[in-house]
């Protein structure tokens, strides 16, 4: 199985070396939204205006993903109305965890555990091989910097890192002001059917929203 969208995000966002997360208050956001897209090009979600729809289809035999569908139908709960911006804000604080464990599950990272100060338990995820990581960085920089076309899974990829902000953990040492204009054509490209670019769209939104609440609670302190 395919290394998801999530996973990718995920693999950005790690320090090789240290483990730890970086842009952590961004990054659930991102990894919620990832995953919600996964859904969506699966066909196991369907967004219909600012709603979520749940597809009746089967299982896609992608624990993480079958995971979160679960998830989802116990949330809609069977009521019409729920927002695709609901589910990213309930979503984005319990979405890393299980992401984390899958790269774990994969091979990719390992998890590493210590105490902070000698009393605090942290975890840390270093980079035990990083194929996929080269490899996807690889994508991004053909897509973004050497103007490739990419398929439909790397401009989702970009749609998210583009509407998180994410534009200097998928592309380190490029200044943020040369490729994003890239990444905004690539994310509002007719690549998309409608149904995906209504879901990156109110993702987009929910992004704008966290970024105005974290520049506010910073200038606050």
């Amino acid at each position: 199985m395919q290394v998801t969208l999530a996973e990718e995000i995920m693999l950005l966002s790690l320090d090789d070396e240290s483990g730890s997360v970086k842009q952590r208050a961004v990054v659930g956001w991102a990894v919620a939204g990832a995953l919600l897209l996964e859904l969506v090009l699966a066909e196991r979600v369907r967004v219909s205006g600012k709603y979520l729809e749940l597809a009746d289809a089967p299982p896609t035999g992608e624990e993480l993903l079958d995971g979160r569908v679960e998830l989802l139908r116990a949330w809609v709960g069977g009521r019409d109305g729920r927002r695709v911006t609901e589910w990213l804000t309930k979503d984005q604080a319990k979405a890393v965890a299980p992401v984390v464990e899958r790269l774990v599950g994969r091979g990719v990272v390992v998890e590493e555990r210590r105490k902070a100060l000698g009393v605090f338990p942290v975890r840390r995820y270093p980079e035990a091989d990083g194929t996929a990581e080269r490899a996807l960085r690889e994508r991004l920089a053909a897509a973004v910097a050497e103007g490739a076309e990419p398929d439909e899974r790397t401009a989702s990829l970009i749609a998210v890192i583009h509407a998180a902000g994410l534009h200097g953990l998928a592309f380190p040492g490029i200044p943020r002001k040369e490729i994003t204009a890239r990444t905004a054509a690539i994310a509002d490209g007719q690549w998309a059917a409608g149904s995906i670019r209504t879901a990156i769209r109110d993702m987009q939104m929910a992004m704008a929203a966290v970024a105005v609440a974290t520049t506010t609670a910073a200038t606050a302190v």
